[in-house]
């Protein structure tokens, strides 16, 4: 499906800071996570990546956050934004997900484009 470059400017693209993750009870893929986003409010965002990161190597780890996406409710959970990952299979066909990280002196808050 193809989007048109106004579609495109509409997506706002923050560097975020993770800093706190919990399991959601009865998933085997979703994390809850609370993002720094500066001087926006931290945000909760649900993420499908528990199957690839231990909640210790996401704390602290900066992320490209999608912040203006609109509320959706996942498990229970209001769930403010997505974090961006790239997929791909490996030798095995096992699929793996790996978070899009921002340049490490990228400013956490900061709009991406």
């Amino acid at each position: 499906m193809e989007i048109s470059i106004d579609d495109f400017k509409k997506i706002e693209l923050r560097v975020g800071k993770i800093i706190e993750v919990e399991d959601i009870p009865n998933t085997d893929k979703l994390y809850k996570l609370k993002i720094d986003l500066g001087e926006i409010t931290n945000r909760t965002i649900c993420s499908g990546i528990k199957q690839h990161y231990s909640i210790e190597s996401l704390i602290g780890k900066k992320v490209v956050v999608v912040s203006n996406l609109a509320l959706r409710e996942i498990k229970g959970v209001q769930s403010y934004g997505m974090l961006l990952c790239s997929s791909s299979q490996n030798t095995e066909g096992v699929k793996e997900v790996m978070l899009i990280e921002p340049h490490k002196d990228s400013p956490i808050g900061s709009l991406l484009s």
